[in-house]
């Protein structure tokens, strides 16, 4: 097979964006474009479309639900913080904390996969609020913890206020921002992550110090309950029917990702004889054949006489009889666009059924490779999160070091610092890199691209968690163990922005359903190392620390036969893609 016609294969993950020289496509000029870059998906002309909006009004908006990522990722981190008051006042241990930690995990893995369905049937506005409910119970039951069922329980609260941090949020940032942005986009998330993961047990330190441990959930039941009123008045909904769109540039329509004439159009809307053969279909979706195109082109053109204008956009979307809609619709009031619930459009009644329907076809993620490799590299970082701040803020406390609560929330400086590196790292620069890659490839992108900048990652991140855990074992004080914790930061921003990034360019229609796989896979980790940590650490700190070193090499290392083997099981799960988004749409139908 020659490489032309393998790039003329329907495969998620693999797009033409140049021509062999690097250039446009032919009609490319008639495409928006930023740059040499055409916006992939295009942006309608309805006043309505998320693509469409002011750079301010985007900007806002990612604040606004990376800031409630911050939040949740820093809530979810600082229960440890208030530790030693707890036991001073009830003679709780530690490792009643490190169980919590497990029902955390429970919490954030499990309702994200049980909420999920809610974002397609009822809109995205709804689970953040909710998910600020849940944060202002959680922190309000830590605040008044007087038991063990205390400790561990109010984790759940927190727990399940995060999950919309897991995928929903990556599924909003993506319904604004363009598919070459992916990496910056979801670099930013990542960096929002680790912010809050690292600067939670830093402000809970130093809150347990100066104010009482219970400030702890005071503070974060404040915040949740001020963002909550942020979210409501300022959280806009960007669930939008991109397929009930057709998209005119100039004298052609965009459909599929083809262009076709407007002469087209006007000649089967006459019911004249065409001759498709001859009929010009610019097409610039490696992923879409021209016999499809055309066959596309003459379909709506048929609903376009018959005064329906419609755009499928997808590879197999629900049949076009469910899909009338105008082209241009009026704007939302304010009050409509800030609506709590935005069902639908065919929802029929509550929705219960076709929320079961949708829960049960979302476990369908677990047979893509892409899912269980993400969902390791994150589940990594879950793992070993709880490994060193089990040290620190049990450890460190100690001899030879004699830290009080100031001094290890400071430990979290060098994470945070590294973490930032990590995710400009992993997100823009592998958007640079994958711009790189595909002109160097013809002009053909690949999903896989992106990976290569794992190899980095591969050395540094084992090597932080041997010179952490090491000096932690041997009493060494700076700047080894914080160069070890800088090194730790650093993986954990790239990782998991590289990981996700990749998952989200290899099955771009399946966006929420693959970041709910993650969420699944890797808090269930987290959840089992979590209920071993203080056992395994128990045996040895200095071996347990290697032996982490070395799993961290090996899953990290999974990027290689990724890298080697990616394409052909994109390949592999081709049909069922297709074959899954065909059902999922078809369920709210």
């Amino acid at each position: 097979m020659s490489q032309q016609t393998d790039f003329e294969e329907i495969l998620p993950g693999t797009r033409r964006l140049f021509d062999e020289n690097g250039h446009n496509l032919p009609g490319d000029e008639h495409l928006l474009k930023h740059g040499d870059i055409v916006l992939v998906p295009q942006p309608t002309e309805s006043p309505n479309d998320p693509l469409s909006w002011s750079m301010a009004r985007k900007v806002w908006h990612s604040f606004l639900v990376l800031f409630v990522v911050g939040l949740t990722a820093a809530t979810s981190n600082n229960a440890g913080s208030g530790a030693d008051g707890v036991q001073e006042e009830y003679g709780i241990s530690y490792g009643v904390f490190n169980t919590g930690a497990g029902v955390l995990f429970m919490g954030i893995g499990y309702w994200c996969l049980l909420s999920s369905p809610a974002v397609h049937l009822y809109g995205r506005r709804l689970l953040y609020l909710i998910s600020m409910l849940f944060l202002v119970i959680g922190d309000v039951w830590y605040a008044k913890i007087d038991s063990i069922s205390d400790t561990m329980w109010c984790q759940l609260f927190v727990g399940a206020s995060e999950s919309v941090a897991e995928a929903v949020v990556q599924l909003s940032l993506l319904d604004i921002w363009f598919e070459y942005q992916n990496g910056t986009v979801l670099g930013m998330y990542t960096l929002a992550t680790s912010i809050g993961t690292y600067t939670g047990p830093l402000i809970g330190n130093y809150a347990a110090t100066n104010l009482g441990w219970r400030w702890i959930g005071w503070l974060g039941a404040i915040f949740g309950g001020g963002t909550f009123i942020m979210l409501y008045f300022g959280l806009e909904e960007t669930e939008f029917q991109r397929d009930r769109y057709l998209i005119n540039r100039g004298d052609q329509y965009l459909v599929d990702g083809a262009l076709v004439h407007e002469k087209t159009m006007q000649h089967a809307s006459a019911g004249a004889e065409t001759d498709l053969e001859s009929t010009p279909v610019l097409n610039r979706d490696s992923t879409t054949s021209s016999g499809e195109n055309k066959e596309k082109a003459m379909r709506v053109a048929e609903d376009r006489k018959n005064g329906q204008h419609i755009n499928e956009g997808r590879l197999n979307s629900p049949v076009v009889q469910n899909r009338l809609s105008l082209s241009y619709s009026n704007p939302k009031t304010y009050w409509d666009r800030i609506r709590v619930i935005t069902p639908a459009p065919n929802l029929r009644g509550l929705g219960f059924k076709q929320f079961l329907n949708r829960l049960w076809h979302t476990m369908r993620v677990y047979s893509f490779p892409a899912v269980w490799y993400a969902g390791a590299q994150w589940g990594l970082q879950n793992i070993c999160l709880t490994f060193y701040l089990t040290v620190m803020e049990d450890t460190w406390y100690g001899p030879p070091w004699n830290y009080g609560n100031a001094a290890v929330g400071n430990m979290n400086i060098p994470c945070l610092i590294g973490s930032i590196i990590g995710c400009i790292y992993g997100g823009y620069c592998s958007d640079k890199f994958q711009i790189y890659m595909t002109r160097r490839n013809k002009g053909v992108m690949e999903a896989e691209f992106r990976l290569y900048l794992m190899f980095l990652c591969i050395v540094i991140f084992p090597t932080g968690m041997w010179l952490f855990g090491i000096g932690s074992a041997k009493g060494w004080s700076w700047p080894v163990p914080y160069v070890g914790l800088g090194f730790i930061g650093f993986g954990y921003g790239c990782a998991g922005d590289l990981s996700i990034t990749y998952l989200a360019d290899s099955y771009p229609e399946m966006v929420l359903e693959g970041m709910v796989g993650v969420a699944v896979i890797n808090n269930t980790l987290g959840l089992i190392f979590t209920f071993t940590a203080s056992q395994w650490l128990a045996t040895s700190l200095q071996n347990c620390f290697i032996e982490l070193g070395v799993l961290s090499f090996l899953i990290l290392g999974s990027s290689l036969p990724m890298i080697i083997w990616g394409k052909k099981w994109r390949r592999w799960t081709r049909e069922r893609y297709m074959k899954f988004i065909e059902i999922r749409d078809g369920l709210s139908q």
